[in-house]
């Protein structure tokens, strides 16, 4: 499973969507998900990857998240 699909997974539970209706440029707040909901996924995507996610303000689509995840797996 690539970073993209874990996101959507995750996110699709979150929210209660269907996965196949998240892609890369959606945007967190068409969701639903707010300021609090991103940091609570990004919490427990660290606890799944064992890895530090920085939560910024520049997360606004699911892209975002997977671009921050992989930049945290790169940086170790």
């Amino acid at each position: 499973m690539d970073t993209f699909q874990l996101v959507q997974r995750a996110l699709a539970k979150r929210v209660g969507v269907e996965p196949s209706e998240i892609a890369p440029e959606t945007e967190l707040m068409t969701l639903g998900v707010d300021s609090l909901d991103s940091a609570e996924l990004l919490m427990e995507l660290e606890e799944v990857l064992g890895v530090e996610i920085e939560v910024t303000s520049k997360i606004k689509t699911v892209k975002d998240i997977v671009v921050e995840i992989d930049q945290a797996c790169k940086d170790g």
